[in-house]
């Protein structure tokens, strides 16, 4: 079963930067879409990015594309997510998903319900 642990977050003022990690501890996955999902006070989980190892396709949702980048190192079952020029509408708390299922042919939705999930890591912007 894949377990996962994320890491990275904390406290940033606008316009700085984070990068977050989630890192695989349990069977490792292969062919599996990856996944950055985040869920603010009061607001539903939303996905922000989502990357499919094989071929490295990647998708952003609009509020993030050019400020965040999703990446994977599959020798270290690791995703990252680097975050740049964060601003407050980012504070959220972060969590990565992984799941066998998703990919369309070209990204990997982030509109499934994704198999397995981490703790979550908090991230706060301030202005």
């Amino acid at each position: 079963q894949v377990q996962l642990v994320e890491s990275g977050g904390g406290s940033v003022q606008a316009g700085g930067s984070l990068r977050l990690s989630c890192t695989n501890s349990g069977d490792a996955y292969s062919y599996h879409c990856l996944a950055w999902f985040r869920q603010a006070p009061g607001k539903e989980r939303e996905g922000v990015a989502s990357i499919y190892p094989p071929g490295l396709s990647t998708y952003y949702v609009h509020s993030v594309k050019g400020r965040f980048t999703i990446s994977h190192d599959n020798a270290k079952q690791t995703v990252y997510l680097q975050m740049d020029n964060l601003k407050p509408d980012d504070t959220a708390m972060y969590y990565c998903a992984v799941d066998p299922g998703g990919y369309t042919g070209h990204y990997c939705s982030l509109g499934i319900s994704y198999a397995y999930w981490g703790q979550g890591t908090q991230v706060i912007v301030s202005s």
